[in-house]
């Protein structure tokens, strides 16, 4: 990307007037088109669920959607407002953080109802895929792994290069995640493995393929302010009060969304102190870096994302949050400067630390405490209800299960790198009207600026 830019010139052409347009009206008239064709509601969201509620002897509290329907509310908070606030730090591009991540959560979640629908909802004899509320929370999942994806991108890429990457970053989750929860039979109630190692990864390896060389030029742009900050903040405690019910949203009706809610709730509130801790630490003066609190005290729920209906105990629970509030901190202040460095690895947002990192440990330490579960923890019944032990899953031992756990972060793993370099492969071609080195970062690329940026150190203006 960067030699591409040396080609064109500092004044690369950013006009989207044509190419933006077209891609949100096609993409938008082809999703119409193939929801008529395949998307239905689902037995209790129909209309003749009156029918079947009354042939069944169920009532209306029977419906999935009175249970379901509070933790969705929550994660679409997460989604939209969690997400997409904690990516305006940078001082000339909140509009692009909160606007872009907006274009990406809406356009994802109608791909992914799709997607999702075509590998678990399908209805072979009619050819339909039936929607339910459930549905619904699985597709804000599967945005999550590109929202998590753009924030290594942060700044450096344009609107249609970020319509590009959730087209296929949908895609790719929608294949791992059916390799990893049903053709492994892995359980990841929380994503650990399938939403945050995977968009953790598939990021960074499309940030590594578009490595601009002389991104120095909007280096003055490359932080952020007072303001900024204040912001991102807000961005961040949405994402930490909502996160239990992001991990338990769809775990079983009674203990298992009980235990993962309070297994999150816990790992939370640990994170937040060692992180603190460390940024003090690290500072020559004690200060602590907004930086570190906006996002290391969030690495606790993303590790705790696998195991979080698992029995680890809520001491474990305090050891996981304990743990990854000192290890992400620890990488924002000295493995991100090495990767960039050294692996020319231009991670906007840090998502090395909070979600690659973060995610692949919990999906090993999922692996661990499955391989360790037995029926004087759990019960015989619990055993079976926790990691789905029916069917031809029925006499799967533990141990086994813990090392298909372990293979399944590794899928993930290697569909984000592999999947991530094949896109940006693909946003590398100089068609997409990305912004020149001197000129990512601001929002003047792509928006409508109406009212004048507060000065670049912060300071209001008189």
């Amino acid at each position: 990307m960067g030699n591409c830019c040396e080609r064109l010139g500092p004044q690369k052409n950013t006009y989207m007037r044509v190419s933006l347009p077209a891609v949100c009206f096609v993409w938008q008239i082809a999703m119409i088109v193939l929801f008529g064709v395949f998307i239905r509601y689902d037995k209790e969201s129909d209309a003749h669920w009156v029918e079947y509620k009354h042939k069944n002897n169920l009532t209306d509290l029977e419906n999935d959607f009175y249970f379901r329907y509070p933790s969705f509310q929550d994660v679409h908070v997460m989604i939209f407002v969690g997400f997409g606030f904690l990516m305006t730090f940078l001082k000339r591009y909140s509009y692009g953080g909160v606007g872009f991540n907006f274009l990406i959560a809406s356009f994802g979640l109608q791909w992914a109802l799709l997607m999702q629908g075509w590998f678990h909802s399908l209805d072979l004899d009619t050819g339909k895929i039936y929607i339910g509320v459930e549905n619904i929370i699985n597709a804000d999942f599967c945005c999550a792994g590109s929202l998590i994806a753009f924030g290594a991108l942060l700044g450096k890429v344009s609107p249609v290069q970020l319509m590009v990457v959730t087209l296929f970053g949908v895609t790719l989750f929608a294949v791992e995640e059916y390799i990893i929860l049903d053709l492994l039979h892995c359980r990841d109630a929380g994503g650990s493995m399938v939403i945050h190692c995977f968009g953790g990864y598939y990021g960074l390896a499309i940030s590594w393929v578009l490595y601009r060389p002389n991104l120095h030029q909007s280096k003055h742009l490359h932080g952020s302010n007072y303001q900024s900050d204040l912001f991102a903040m807000i961005g961040t405690l949405f994402l930490w009060m909502f996160w239990p019910s992001f991990n338990g949203a769809i775990s079983y009706h009674g203990d298992g969304q009980h235990r993962a809610f309070i297994n999150t709730y816990i790992a939370l509130a640990s994170s937040v102190l060692t992180a603190v801790a460390l940024s003090s630490m690290f500072h020559k003066r004690g200060k602590l870096d907004m930086v570190h609190i906006q996002n290391a005290t969030l690495a606790g729920a993303v590790t705790m994302g696998t195991s979080a209906e698992f029995m680890i105990t809520p001491y474990g629970s305090l050891i996981v949050g304990f743990c990854m509030g000192i290890i992400s901190t620890f990488g924002y202040v000295f493995v991100t400067p090495f990767l960039e460095k050294t692996l020319k690895l231009q991670d906007t947002c840090g998502i090395h630390n909070l979600h690659a990192v973060p995610g692949m440990l919990g999906g090993f330490l999922g692996a661990i405490v499955a391989a360790a579960a037995s029926e004087d923890v759990y019960s015989k019944e619990g055993l079976i209800i926790v990691f789905d032990k029916e069917g031809k899953y029925a006499n799967r031992g533990m141990g086994t299960q813990g090392g298909y756990q372990a293979a399944g972060t590794c899928v993930s793993i290697a569909f984000g790198l592999v999947g991530g370099a094949i896109v940006g492969l693909i946003l590398k071609i100089p068609i997409w009207g990305d912004a020149a080195d001197d000129h990512c970062f601001d929002d003047e690329a792509y928006w409508e600026a109406r009212s004048s940026f507060l000065p670049l150190d912060g300071a209001l203006s008189l």
